[in-house]
């Protein structure tokens, strides 16, 4: 799965995107994100306050509950503000 990371998210893991294969465990973007934190250091900062993060699988919203499926990209950002 490609994984796309944005803005303070994307500073803090250190890289931009990254291509990795997800255990059979990963079921829904809750497990993707528990499973990234569990990668380094650097995942587990990035998503330490998990309720400040919003996730999109192929350019689509979701929440952290829905099933991850046969998406091919998951992205990771901070909330958008207007103005």
């Amino acid at each position: 799965m490609n994984i796309r990371y944005f803005a303070w998210v994307r500073e803090r893991v250190g890289i931009e995107e990254e291509t990795i294969e997800l255990p059979g465990t990963v079921k829904t973007v809750s497990d993707l994100i528990a499973h990234l934190k569990s990668l380094d250091e650097y995942h587990a900062s990035a998503f330490e306050e998990e309720d400040a993060i919003r996730v999109a699988l192929d350019q689509v919203h979701v929440e952290t509950d829905a099933e991850i499926g046969d998406a091919r990209e998951a992205a990771f950002f901070p909330p958008m503000t207007g103005g």
